[in-house]
This record gives C-alpha cells, structure tokens and sequence, in this order.
C-alpha cells in the first residue's frame, strides 16, 4: 500500500481516537493536544465473604447499567465423554430458580427494557444483562437466585441437551465451514482440554445425565469460582449493599481442580483435508500453536496478525486478493487462551486458483516477515487500528463490565483494561520478527484445506 495511503488512514483512526475519547473518564493531568486521551476506566473491588470477587465501575453518562457474572469454568474443564457440557449448562441457567420460574428470567429483563444473554467458551463462561438504572436491585437479584438455587430438573435438562443439539446442527453441521474449526483445534492440539469444541459432540450430550448436571453446578457454579461486575448509573456503596444482601449468604464450595494445560512442543507439520457439502470454494488455514494471552509474545503476535491480514491495507489482502486475485478473504492474528493460543492464517480461495500457489505465497510472505523489519508506517497504523478498537470495544456499560469480567477470571488482572494499549505500544519491530521466528515455523504448523465436496476427490492433497 502506498505510504500516503497510510498515512492518510493513521491520521483519520488519530481523529476518530480523539473523538470518542472525551467519553471517558480520562486520567488526572493535562493532555498533550497531540496525543489522544486513552480510554479509563475507573473501578473498585471487594470480595465478599464467600469469597465471590466484586468489580464495581460508576458511569452516570446514561441511566442505565450493565452487570456480568463470569464463572471459571469452560469447555477446557470438561472430561472425554462429556464434551459440551459447559455450553449445555449455559443454556440450563435460563431455566428457573428458586424464585423465578422457567423462561421468566428473560421476560423480567425484557418487560423492564433491558436485555440478557450468556455465553461460553474454552475458558470462561459469563451472564450479562443491561437495565434501567432504577431496576438495579432486579439484575443483581436475578443472578444471586439462580447462584444459588437453579431448577436443575430432567425435564430441564433434556429440553436444553435438544436445545443445544439443533444449536449445533445450525451452526456446525449444516453450513459452510461449519466444521472447519473443530478440526483445525482437533489436529493441532494434543492435550484434550482445547482439542475438543465448547459446542460438544452429539454422543457425549446424549450421554450427559441429570447427576453429571447437578454434580457440575455444585463444582463450578460457586460465589468463590466467579467474578461479578457492575457498570454504570448507580452509587457504589448502594450496589455493593444488595450485592451483599443478595450474595454473600450463599455457601462457598471446594475450589475446583484446574485444569492441565501442558502442550507437548509439536515436532513435524501436521495436515488434514477434509470435504464440505455446504463449501462454494476452498478454504485454507495454517495454524501455529503460539503463546498463551497477555504475554509480551502474545501483544507482538496480534500486531503481526494485523500486518499479514487485518484490514484491507494488510499485505496478504494486498497481495492475493488485489493484486492477484486468488483470493477472496484473508485474516491473520491469534485467539486468546489462557493456555498456549492458536495463530492462524485462514483464506477463501478463488475455485479456479491453485491452493498449493496460495500456500507457497502466505510462507514467503511469513519468511519476509522473518528477515526483514516491518516498515514503521506498517507498526504506527496497527496500533492506532487497536487503540481505535479498545476505545470503540469499551463504549457500552455492557461491554466493560464484560471485559472486567474476562480479565479477572483469565488473568486475576482486570486493570488490563486500562493497561492492555500500554502493552500493544511496547510492542516493537524486532518484536515481530523474534515471534514470527519462534513460533510460524513449518515444523510447528497445522495446516487445515477445505474442499467443496464434489471437487475433494481430484483436488485435495495428500494427509500428512
């Protein structure tokens, strides 16, 4: 791309930076009128004395508020046979407590104007819902009564496990690329806590029972295994008090054990080829088996996964979709585990291109990456690119109290949220080549192809 290219994009994220950041709360002192304020948030915590942790963070810009519940457990804490079962018990927290009847979880938020979702994934699982700032009492009442006291029955169990079944026949099983992701984690992990999916396969929901669910929410759904944060229009020392009078009287339980999250060093390239009725055109990832999150490695990774293929200025978008026209889609970067995380390349190929050319093409470009710095018009626009983003992420009440969440569960750190841009800004151009040295090497790489199913026979290359 053209340095005034860049430059012009730079100046215009700079702008867009300085534009949303008088929304924050900014630090004490003066800014300079060239740097753009970096996005603040401000927070306290308590810990309750069933050792549930309390992440409290005022924002009167609007009367509404966010609250998230994030429970240390996630597909990584499951064992062979029972894979899914995270996600299944997801789904169950939504069937009634103690005090609130099936389905009416939802129905309190909705009728209040608010709205509330849960998600899983291989490290975590969380509860959110945003409200009115004068239904505070609702959303903290809501998660202590299901804390405390979920209708874990058979009938709400078998509803949920055929729940979760269609989920997976939507989401995995009958689309395209559905099933790429699971064999991509399948062949490049060795340790089973991230070889397997969070949505499970259907043997071993079929095979979960009505004790493994009860068994599960006593281990793993404790005031001590989870962190609960509140954002927005309220007092904290009013929050703080129903949090108390809600949750502090439920019981602690045995700290759960963590997981093993070794990952022997991989000693020679893996690949597998599979075949996709649901495919227009072929797919291609190389994946490399990287640095666990919050790790300088794993900072200078996702600033090299923005420089291969972020954006539409990235070189691997440049290069093989513009310029050669071989491919249709490109991305590039690492996911986030608290084990050692995944850097993945994954391009869509043009049906009448060469995948082996792609593939030559992506390591030459990764070799280059190797012995040549990044120019530093290339580093300046991927961090204004992630300052944008940080900024942009962190906008909603629901959104930080999300991320305070993630980061005391993942890293007993939630002030990386105020502190991850200082992170990404150390990041340097050595930086880049000393991890794409260390860790995209062909010896340690997976390489997934995704055929459409009525080319695979005559196209697919050989497993390795």
């Amino acid at each position: 791309m053209p340095r005034a290219r860049a430059s012009l994009l730079c100046l215009l994220s700079v702008v867009f930076a300085c534009a949303v950041a008088p929304a924050w709360i900014g630090e004490p002192g003066e800014i300079p009128v060239s740097q753009p304020a970096k996005p603040y948030v401000p927070f306290r915590e308590f810990t309750l004395k069933n050792g549930l942790r309390v992440i409290l963070s005022e924002d009167h810009a609007a009367p509404t508020y966010s609250i998230c519940v994030t429970y240390n457990v996630g597909s990584r804490d499951e064992r062979p046979g029972r894979t899914g079962f995270a996600h299944l018990f997801e789904h169950m927290m939504f069937q009634g407590s103690a005090n609130v009847g099936k389905g009416e979880h939802f129905i309190l938020i909705l009728n209040n104007g608010g709205s509330a979702n849960g998600t899983t994934n291989a490290d975590r699982t969380n509860y959110f819902e945003t409200l009115p700032a004068n239904q505070l009492e609702l959303g903290i009442f809501l998660e202590a009564d299901r804390m405390r006291a979920l209708n874990v029955t058979e009938a709400n169990f078998t509803n949920q496990r055929h729940a979760v079944q269609e989920e997976r026949r939507l989401n995995y099983d009958n689309r395209p690329y559905g099933r790429t992701f699971e064999t991509i984690i399948e062949t490049a992990y060795d340790n089973f806590a991230y070889k397997h999916s969070t949505i499970g396969s259907m043997k071993d929901l079929n095979a979960a029972g009505i004790e493994d669910a009860s068994a599960f929410f006593k281990t793993y759904y404790a005031p001590n295994n989870a962190v609960l944060s509140l954002v927005g229009d309220f007092q904290s020392d009013t929050a703080l008090t129903l949090v108390k009078k809600y949750f502090e009287s439920i019981p602690s339980q045995t700290s759960p054990p963590a997981p093993d999250m070794t990952e022997p060093e991989q000693s020679g390239e893996r690949r597998k080829t599979m075949e996709d009725a649901f495919a227009q055109a072929p797919r291609l990832d190389l994946v490399y088996k990287t640095a666990p999150g919050n790790t300088p490695d794993w900072y200078a990774l996702l600033a090299l996964g923005h420089i291969m293929g972020g954006d539409l200025s990235s070189r691997l978008y440049q290069k093989l979709v513009k310029e050669l026209e071989m491919v249709v889609r490109v991305s590039a970067g690492p996911d986030e585990r608290r084990g050692r995380s995944l850097f993945s390349v994954s391009l869509v190929v043009r049906p009448d291109r060469n995948l082996h050319e792609v593939e030559r093409l992506v390591y030459e470009e990764i070799e280059r990456l190797k012995n040549q710095p990044v120019s530093d018009w290339e580093l300046d626009k991927v961090r204004m690119k992630l300052r944008l983003q940080q900024a942009q992420n962190l906008y909603s009440t629901r959104a930080r109290a999300n991320a305070l969440g993630h980061y005391a569960v993942y890293y007993n750190e939630p002030e990386l949220i105020n502190t991850v841009l200082d992170k990404i800004a150390q990041v340097n151009k050595a930086d880049l080549q000393r991890v794409a040295r260390t860790y995209l090497k062909a010896d340690s790489r997976t390489v997934v192809t995704t055929l459409p199913k009525s080319k695979a026979a005559s196209a697919a290359p050989a497993d390795g």
